[in-house]
């Protein structure tokens, strides 16, 4: 393209502030859009995702799952199989996690050279409309651009009266590198984060005490799914839970030692002394600095960038002309997949093209052993609704214990739960804990983004035997039980 089709007097179509999977995925559909593209990046290229989640924690749970398996002599006996002693690295499986980094990195790196997008390493912040100013330690330059996206992302939130050093108390920043074993970690909450490590660490030996403010672990999950994740996944194995505590005070060192407190009273309650403490309190945006106030826009208290279903920037509920955010900065759903997703439907936007994003669709797994995901509405928030819009919630469940597939594997602990409207069957949310859980739910979420009824799905064919076969049951089940 010549510079001449570049929109009149701009430097760039379009320049996004943050190179991370969101950032990422809103460049590659840019240039498939034929815009000109910039992304600004001051940090590592890949962002959270690629370099602190998502990537580097699969290699540790794939690495520590075969470990967990091959130590399970009562499992492998069942398939006839037998094991002498099973001996790990823990610096080769550390290692596994940073080539798979580095690798995914470079790929992604490449392949936006390949496309002619321009990477400015440097901190970039709104300076007006539709122009971005980069520092680097030496410089700042002004670059314009005819639209500006942001997306900067999030980092771990660490809550008051907790002091990190990196060593024995950090966030998964850090755990993810995987620099030593801790014979007793506790762990600051029962999301998908605590739940993930809990899984590595117990398979490679430590012990583990789970800590959570709210009165229910796993309080964002489905309440059925939190009460079967309880069974196997926490009660077989060597954690020991805390619900309604409050991690009040930790102080790092050799012991750690934690003060906790009755969450609602916040009266300490007990000390307790462990080798090191995994923060896992969820995350916060990186929104200061940026320069959202040359454009009148505030974020809200928690820091989040108000944005509407077009991902275009409010300021005082208004679109802000030209300037878009997506990803962990705007916190409607705090996912790399949410964030390539929003990323796509701004450059819809900027290229003309009426499009919103659905969240009800974008499905979440965590990749313990088993897994669990789920998709759209929990049943609490299903009935919260259905008052609201006076119909009626119903749900069915299906276990992996009559599946063949799942009993040929030996591996039969889980269950499928669908929510679903009882007077149209239009499928509200799907929860699953079970083997490939996390494969199993898209179906789900392709289900429920073309809003789909049960009376339709349970029509489908799927293979026999295969895991599939739980959903398919579950969609017949519900219409058999009316």
């Amino acid at each position: 393209m010549s510079e001449m089709d570049v929109s009149q007097g701009f430097d760039y179509d379009l320049v996004i502030i943050g190179a991370g999977v969101g950032g990422h995925g809103a460049a590659l559909h840019a240039v498939s859009c034929g815009l000109k593209t910039a992304i600004i990046e001051a940090a590592d290229m890949g962002g959270t995702c690629v370099n602190r989640g998502c990537i580097p924690s699969k290699a540790l749970l794939a690495a520590s799952g075969r470990v967990r398996e091959l130590h399970n002599t009562h499992h492998l006996k069942s398939l006839g199989i037998h094991i002498g002693s099973v001996e790990f690295d823990r610096q080769a499986i550390a290692n596994h996690a940073s080539n798979l980094v580095s690798k995914i990195r470079g790929d992604l790196t490449n392949s936006l050279k390949r496309l002619g997008v321009d990477i400015i390493h440097g901190w970039g912040r709104v300076a007006s409309q539709q122009k971005v100013i980069v520092t680097t330690d030496s410089q700042e330059k002004t670059i314009t651009a005819k639209d500006i996206i942001v997306s900067s992302g999030s980092v771990p939130f660490v809550p008051p009266g907790i002091e990190l050093d990196g060593k024995t108390v950090f966030t998964s920043d850090d755990a993810l590198k995987l620099d030593w074993l801790p014979p007793w970690v506790a762990i600051i909450g029962s999301g998908y984060i605590g739940l993930e490590f809990a899984d590595i660490y117990t398979a490679l030996g430590c012990e583990i005490t789970m800590i959570e403010a709210l009165d229910q672990l796993m309080p964002t999950f489905d309440p059925d799914i939190a009460k079967l994740a309880t069974r196997v996944l926490i009660a077989p194995r060597d954690i020991e839970t805390h619900a309604g505590i409050l991690a009040k005070k930790v102080i790092p060192g050799s012991p750690v030692v934690i003060e906790l407190a009755d969450a609602k009273t916040k009266e300490v309650v007990d000390i307790l002394e462990v080798d090191a403490c995994l923060v896992a309190t969820g995350r916060i945006p990186v929104t200061k600095d940026l320069g959202l106030e040359t454009v009148g826009v505030e974020t809200d208290r928690r820091g989040f960038i108000p944005v509407d279903d077009r991902m275009a920037v409010l300021s005082a509920g208004e679109p802000v002309p030209h300037l878009w955010a997506i990803g962990d900065a705007t916190g409607q759903l705090m996912l790399a997949h949410a964030a390539s997703a929003q990323g796509i439907v701004a450059v819809e936007n900027i290229c003309g093209r009426h499009r919103t994003i659905d969240y009800r669709s974008i499905p979440a797994a965590a990749f313990t052993h088993p897994e669990i995901s789920y998709v759209g509405l929990t049943e609490p928030a299903a009935k919260d609704l259905a008052e609201k819009e006076g119909f009626e919630v119903t749900s069915v469940k299906t276990y992996f214990k009559g599946n063949s597939k799942a009993i040929a594997e030996g591996e039969a602990d889980g269950i499928a739960k669908v929510i679903y409207r009882k007077d149209t069957g239009e499928v509200l949310g799907v929860h699953i804990l079970g083997l490939h859980a996390s494969d199993l739910i898209h179906e789900a979420s392709n289900a429920i983004a073309q809003r789909q009824s049960v009376h339709t799905l349970a029509y489908l064919v799927h293979a026999h035997p295969t895991l599939s076969e739980v959903l398919d049951e579950a969609y017949k089940r519900a219409v058999h039980s009316h």
